[in-house]
């Protein structure tokens, strides 16, 4: 696919441009920002993402937690035709109700999820939609989105400098500069959907009881209402989830 982007007139149309337009917008207007982003470099991005976690996220001392998440991982690992050896999986001393999956073979699972899931299955469901993002490369898209978002900003940041346009720092601001590694951006829907369809697949695969997917999102739902865990900050409202969970697993 290719694409024709007009060159602005001015410097000033191109600043102005920029910051009426929202960033996530801007990588669109040509081809897709995943053909930025090989699998070698979303490996390092994603194993710079993991050395900030582990530098910052103390790993559980709780050998239930850790063997449980270990036992998991592997056998959803080993459904998606990979080596569980040559993945690293970490479970992490956090109060925090979610879980990743990042590009270069690693998975965390914190605290917070595996206390609010009642049983291994249900904590294998969120295992699996994890795995199911990098089956799919939703995270190198993430990841591609970012980086064509970095190249942007920097142009803008010099041609700012360059300018000695007022209110420089406030306009970087506004364009999202200090997103790291691509992580910090929500999966569309359409992703979401699509990493649920595999993390079932997963589950059958691996002999797990992929009901419990629809049990975890239900326990989701019921605790939202002391305050929405971390996970509902970035994907669909648990009623979309529940709905659209009973329809690939046909309950």
């Amino acid at each position: 696919m290719s694409c024709t982007c007009h060159a602005p007139l001015t410097r000033r149309r191109l600043l102005t441009g920029a910051a009426a337009l929202p960033l996530a917008t801007l990588p669109a207007a040509c081809d897709r920002a995943a053909v930025l982003v090989s699998e070698e470099q979303a490996a390092e991005m994603g194993a710079a993402a993991w050395a900030e976690i582990r530098g910052s996220v103390p790993e559980s001392r709780d050998a239930a937690f850790r063997e449980t998440v270990a036992s998991l991982s592997q056998r959803l690992i080993g459904a998606a035709g990979s080596d569980p050896a040559a993945w690293e999986v970490v479970a992490f001393e956090s109060p925090e109700v979610n879980a990743f999956a990042l590009p270069g073979g690693r998975i965390g699972v914190f605290r917070g999820l595996y206390d609010l899931a009642e049983t291994p299955a249900e904590l294998a469901a969120v295992i699996g939609h994890e795995i199911g993002h990098l089956q799919a490369d939703h995270a190198r898209e993430r990841m591609g989105n970012a980086v064509a978002q970095g190249v942007l900003q920097r142009m803008v940041a010099f041609l700012l400098r360059q300018g000695d346009i007022q209110f420089d720092e406030e306009i970087m601001a506004a364009l999202g500069l200090g997103l790291r590694y691509g992580l910090a951006l929500p999966y569309g829907r359409a992703q979401e959907l699509e990493a649920d369809r595999l993390g079932v697949a997963l589950m059958r695969e691996a002999d797990l009881d992929t009901q419990a997917a629809i049990r975890l999102w239900q326990r989701m739902q019921a605790a939202q209402r002391g305050g929405p865990p971390a996970m509902l900050a970035t994907h669909p409202a648990p009623e979309t989830r529940i709905r659209e969970l009973q329809e690939i697993i046909g309950t």
